[in-house]
């Protein structure tokens, strides 16, 4: 995928009938399916399914096993609850008899209310001053780890520039923390805010565990640790403006068990709190 256009139609689901979609899967450089994929596809199944113009606010979700590039994913959505404000939906992804994932989303009817958030970390380098994915590779080259080279080669609608680059030569602990910039290649099309919650989910999944990895950095790495997204729950809080760099800001409070938690919140460049992220991932040592 090397735009907009082809991850909107990765993600737009064949409808089967009023509950029920189906899928594909577009490699991000894993052997697996990428869990970022299956969320925002399975919000695109559960919004089709609301009618009454409500607006997703919240969703949590679980991985339940890996999912197979080769097959089709099925959606099967139920109508939990329709109240007065809020509605909420479940949604089960299907891979032939085995289930892969499940999400529960909430959407809620437009309110005018209290506001506050918080502010967007301070002495961040800007975009312009930092090196992106593909600038690493066109300077770096061979220098970079095999594998994580293979990762950054594949195409993909999304350009990233992390704020902090770990250095692989020098084993030593980092602080649990990592920000990067990112913002949609080429030129976005008019979207509505359920595309936008969309896309915005499915970039969530990417850089989110480097937190809780950068603590460990003196003896863990991406070569030598088996990592999955287990579960993911987001937030949506503002309309989000694709149009330029947003932040997403990511600490991890906590590894222990071959688990490791991080959370995130992502902000547009000029300072309003998008969304928050929260995700456990498995870490076992290899």
């Amino acid at each position: 995928m090397n735009s907009v256009k082809d991850l909107l139609n990765l993600l737009d689901l064949k409808q089967i009938n009023d509950t029920e979609f189906s899928g594909i899967s577009k490699t991000v450089g894993s052997p697996n399916v990428f869990g970022g994929q299956v969320l925002a596809q399975a919000i695109n199944a559960a919004s089709r399914t609301i009618h009454n113009g409500r607006v997703l606010h919240s969703m949590h979700s679980y991985f339940l096993e890996p999912g197979n590039l080769e097959l089709p994913i099925t959606y099967n959505v139920s109508i939990v609850r329709d109240g007065g404000s809020f509605s909420v939906r479940r949604v089960t992804a299907h891979q032939k008899e085995t289930t892969i994932f499940i999400l529960s989303a909430s959407f809620h009817k437009k309110e005018e209310g209290y506001n506050h958030q918080i502010t967007i970390p301070s002495g961040i380098k800007q975009p312009d001053e930092l090196l992106s994915w593909t600038d690493m590779l066109h300077k770096f080259g061979e220098a970079i780890p095999p594998r994580t080279k293979g990762f950054m080669e594949i195409p993909r609608p999304v350009e990233f520039k992390p704020v902090e680059i770990a250095n692989p030569l020098n084993k030593q602990d980092l602080p649990p923390v990592t920000n990067v910039w990112f913002k949609l290649k080429g030129d976005v099309p008019a979207l509505t805010l359920s595309e936008k919650q969309q896309i915005l989910t499915y970039i969530s999944d990417y850089n989110i565990l480097a937190a809780a990895m950068n603590r460990h950095a003196s003896k863990a790495h991406w070569g030598n640790t088996q990592t999955a997204s287990l579960d993911h729950s987001m937030w949506y809080f503002r309309d989000v403006d694709f149009t330029d760099w947003l932040l997403y800001a990511i600490e991890s409070p906590n590894t222990s068990n071959a688990r490791g938690f991080a959370k995130g919140n992502i902000f547009s460049r000029d300072g309003k709190l998008i969304a928050s992220v929260a995700q456990e991932g498995l870490m076992r040592p290899m």
